[in-house]
């Protein structure tokens, strides 16, 4: 694995608090504090760039496909008694957020064996194997083989999966009902049709089905309170992981947020800038509003 400097201290961290962690593919962390029905999964903000990736487009731009940071804009919430997973690999890689079967089959050098099923978004090159950066910029100047998507998906994609489910599972089983936010972060412009200036935070909850409703008001209020502008499943609804994990109806809550990475990021050079530290912070506000609207709620 080709790691940066910032995972191999992460990893190191990790160890030292004694984090459920495998190497390359995720870092788990428990609470430290009051244990709430709470877990927060950080899916794209990976960037340990496997050495088999085998990827044309320049490192330098694969790396603006990252939520970069927001695993470290959530490091406080285990304090706040809630279980935050968080991925190591690149979504550029092999994206969690996907269904398995989204498979973009024009990337592949045979067909493939297990029944793909393309969505949208594999079409537009944005599928569980991610073919564009951009419009003009493929990922990749060869095909996969078979058995080098089925390695991704054994050792990657499974097992962020099954880690997040047994911590939803756990939580679920302890308190009879678990609240689940999928952090992300957006571009601060749209592009094509919806080329505009993004809100601050996008709230999506699959027009209403992942999540009751006053769970979705709760965290748009508490993110309205502090000065930022909220909207709501516009232009982003949620996607896999809310879809797979959500059932309102069996006390089984599920969330996306989307953060604007101007709030936190200089997009071009993919790092941070001074308004890093105050949103973290209220990110910490936020999450302790969410825990203990948990608690209450069991």
């Amino acid at each position: 694995m080709s790691m940066d400097i910032r995972s191999q201290d992460r990893m190191a961290s990790a160890v030292a608090r004694g984090d459920s962690h495998r190497p390359g593919v995720f870092i788990r962390r428990d609470a430290s504090g009051e244990p709430a029905p709470v877990v927060f999964d950080s899916p794209h903000s990976g960037r340990d760039y496997p050495e088999d990736f085998g990827h044309a487009a320049p490192f330098a731009l694969l790396r603006r496909a990252e939520d970069a940071f927001v695993d470290e804009l959530l490091a406080e919430a285990p304090d706040h008694g809630v279980g935050l997973l968080s991925a190591l690999f690149p979504r550029s890689y092999i994206d969690p957020n996907r269904h398995e079967a989204d498979i973009d089959e024009s990337l592949l050098a045979e067909p493939w064996p297990h029944g793909a099923e393309p969505s949208g978004r594999s079409e537009r090159g944005l599928g569980l194997l991610r073919r564009l950066l951009s419009p003009q910029l493929p990922i990749y100047d060869r095909t996969l083989a078979v058995s080098e998507v089925e390695n991704r998906i054994a050792g990657f994609y499974r097992p962020y999966h099954d880690e997040l489910k047994a911590m939803l599972d756990a939580a679920y089983e302890r308190f009879g009902a678990v609240w689940h936010v999928d952090w992300h972060s957006m571009k601060a412009m749209g592009r094509g049709r919806n080329a505009r200036e993004r809100a601050d935070f996008v709230l999506g909850d699959l027009e209403g089905a992942a999540c009751a409703k006053e769970f979705t008001a709760l965290v748009g209020d508490s993110l309205a309170a502090m000065g930022y502008s909220v909207r709501l499943n516009d232009p982003f609804k949620g996607a896999e992981l809310v879809a797979r994990y959500s059932d309102p109806r069996r006390e089984r809550h599920s969330l996306q947020i989307e953060i604007n990475r101007k709030l936190y990021m200089d997009e071009a050079s993919v790092s941070k800038t001074g308004g890093f530290e105050r949103l973290k912070a209220d990110l910490g506000r936020l999450t302790k509003a969410v825990a203990d609207y948990a608690r209450r709620s069991v």
